[in-house]
């Protein structure tokens, strides 16, 4: 499932980290120190990229979430090809300092998933959402409104990971996945929404409103 004990650095950078640190220390101590300073900035700088510090979730239960950290790149009404319906589309591109954790911007469950190989092309271009690889989850919100959210690899993003699967449960602001070195995250929103965010703009995920639902939608807040 996707609950899981959350240190400050990410799980699925614990590999990566502590290979980083065992070559940087191996080449202090066996060859010298100076020789050692590239591999210790590359340590280092494998230890910020998989940072994921907890974030508070808005209280409002009408509110979309930002699902990562980044840029955004997209707001347009477009056709959301996973659920063949008009929609609009929010992307958010992360870049490598961005912390890559992607997190469910809806209360809801998972009602399927699909994943397509692709090609890595640079996460900043609008053909990337459709070319390059990627992983959808469309999430039946608790309202009733269909949420599909997608993460997209990036120019050197070589692996997307996402842990969740068709029928699990989703709260705002829970981590479902990782991306590793670069990418972006399309969220398809249903037309109507209330989008509350422009092209430029920095957003932090969970932490960021991304949109608020439409009237229909909208529940009372506890």
């Amino acid at each position: 499932m996707v609950h899981y004990p959350h240190p400050i650095i990410a799980r699925e950078g614990w590999l990566h980290i502590t290979i980083a640190f065992i070559v940087a220390c191996a080449v202090t101590f066996f060859v010298d120190w100076l020789w050692a300073i590239p591999f210790w900035v590359i340590a280092l700088f494998v230890l910020q990229f998989f940072r994921d510090p907890p974030r508070e979730v808005p209280k409002d239960p009408n509110a979309i979430l930002a699902p990562a950290d980044g840029r955004i790149v997209a707001v347009e009404k477009i056709q959301d090809p996973y659920l063949e319906r008009e929609a609009i589309k929010v992307s958010v591109f992360m870049n490598v300092f961005n912390v890559h954790s992607n997190r469910s911007p809806v209360d809801g469950t998972v009602r399927d998933k699909w994943y397509f190989p692709g090609k890595f092309i640079n996460a900043d271009l609008p053909k990337a959402s459709l070319e390059n690889e990627r992983n959808a989850l469309w999430i039946k919100a608790d309202n009733g409104a269909d949420v599909t959210c997608v993460q997209v690899a990036g120019l050197i993003a070589k692996r997307i990971i996402c842990h969740v699967s068709q029928g699990d449960r989703l709260s705002r602001g829970q981590r479902f996945g990782f991306i590793r070195f670069g990418s972006r995250v399309d969220v398809y929103l249903p037309i109507g929404t209330k989008i509350n965010v422009n092209i430029g703009d920095k957003v932090s995920a969970t932490s960021t409103i991304l949109a608020e639902f439409r009237e229909e939608y909208k529940v009372a807040a506890i």
